[in-house]
């Protein structure tokens, strides 16, 4: 019994300040969506160039999570974690004393080693927890992606008083002092590492798996998507609706803190109703959300019996970012659905699997804010990054169709789809 209750408070010792941790990282990892602003008008950049800004640290943080998976399930997260934090401080800290556009990019490529952490803490917490609170685990867990938010209400209050400079600075002593207390408050279990005689080249067959594809194209949206929009958006506001840089990074968090928080709630539901009916109505949010956000800015005007009459129809500020709030929180609870599935279908796997779909999400973070930058760029249209995620969203609801719920009644048995396997 003395010993049940030890492993309950290891357990959720180990899940809160993984939390903590995870919370630091993605801030770090979501920096460039407020300095990149003022970096983007001293160095003169243009819309495609400052998509590629704010990318690369997400390249990195997208290429580096499969092997940092494979390395979890073989060496244990609380080594790999604090490793990986560790590793950051100093590229952070150089930010401060970048000065042209290719310094930004090379060390953007190390400080994305933080958003790694994701492919690390998923496994770790989740294996502290019994199969039918993983859901859970992993969507407190998750909710770390709020630093997003985090980021957008500290960054510009230090930008404003003391200069963008300042920021990478605080970030990396805020990334030291997680790093200690990660370690002192952690712990590790021998039992939940992968056997030895596992091979890197077996654990990378999974690549094959379709079900695991298909994972991957569904967090390319509710990840890779948030991650896009949450460096996106502050400046979509300053320019859209012509915001002070601070207005704008309150309002963007609108979208943010709930894509990140509630991703808690998404682990509960998931757990609940099962993976399966969550992920299906979250693309189907999706969907009228970016429908709606794509319309761009318009006038027109038509012949009337008293003459021409011009009307003007597009969403103002309180329209959009309710709307954006509604995305964040569908997206929340699809990223805690999506890594449902995986424990669900990969109960000893965990690692390597979540490293895969991390690493589809995160390029899709990666890539997104390019194209987006490159459609405005090419069409002038500020929603035509809306335009372009709601393609993507129309590619998985169609997948999905074809493959689950034709399979299944997604109202009547919410288990159903997890207990008969049919994910192919």
């Amino acid at each position: 019994m003395n010993n049940e209750l030890t492993q309950q408070r290891k357990a959720w010792s180990v899940l809160i300040v993984s939390t903590l941790a995870f919370t630091v990282c993605f801030m770090v990892w979501m920096m460039f969506g407020v300095i990149g602003i003022p970096i983007k008008k001293m160095l003169n950049l243009n819309a495609t160039e400052f998509g590629l800004l704010t990318a690369t640290p997400v390249l990195t943080g997208s290429l580096i999570r499969v092997p940092l998976g494979i390395w979890t399930d073989r060496f244990g997260g609380r080594v790999v974690m604090a490793l990986l934090m560790a590793l950051t401080v100093p590229a952070i800290w150089l930010m401060s004393y970048a000065t042209h556009y290719w310094h930004f990019l090379v060390i953007g490529l190390f400080v994305g080693l933080a958003g790694g952490s994701f492919s690390v803490g998923t496994p770790y917490v989740a294996r502290w927890f019994p199969p039918q609170r993983q859901g859970m685990a992993m969507g407190i867990y998750g909710a770390g992606n709020s630093g997003s938010a985090v980021n957008k209400f500290v960054a510009p209050v230090i930008l404003v008083a003391f200069g963008w400079t300042m920021v990478p600075q605080v970030y990396a002593a805020i990334m030291a002092g997680t790093v200690i207390l990660f370690w002192l408050f952690s712990s590790s279990d021998p039992t939940h590492l992968v056997s030895s005689d596992i091979k890197f080249r077996d654990q990378l067959k999974a690549l094959k798996d379709p079900k695991v594809l298909k994972y991957c194209q569904y967090y390319s949206i509710v990840f890779g998507g948030y991650v896009a929009l949450a460096l996106w958006m502050v400046q979509y506001y300053i320019g859209e609706f012509g915001l002070d840089i601070r207005v704008a990074a309150l309002l963007a968090a609108c979208f943010s803190l709930p894509g990140g928080v509630l991703r808690a709630v998404g682990g509960w539901l998931s757990d609940k109703y099962g993976a399966h009916s969550v992920t299906w109505w979250v693309l189907w949010v999706s969907w009228i959300c970016l429908f709606l956000l794509s319309y761009p800015q318009t006038d027109f005007t038509i012949a009337t019996i008293n003459g021409f009459e011009t009307f003007h129809i597009g969403l103002n500020v309180y329209m959009f970012t309710g709307l954006m709030f509604i995305l964040g929180v569908a997206w929340a609870f699809g990223k805690a659905s999506v890594f449902k599935y995986i424990a669900t279908d990969y109960p000893q796997n965990i690692g390597t699997i979540s490293g895969i779909v991390g690493l589809a999400g995160g390029l899709g973070g990666f890539i997104l804010p390019i194209m987006f930058g490159a459609l405005v760029d090419l069409t002038g249209i500020r929603s035509s990054a809306f335009m372009l995620m709601y393609g993507v969203v129309w590619v998985s609801l169609i997948w999905m169709y074809w493959t689950e719920v034709r399979n299944t009644d997604v109202m009547g048995k919410p288990h159903a789809i997890e207990q008969t396997g049919l994910h192919a």
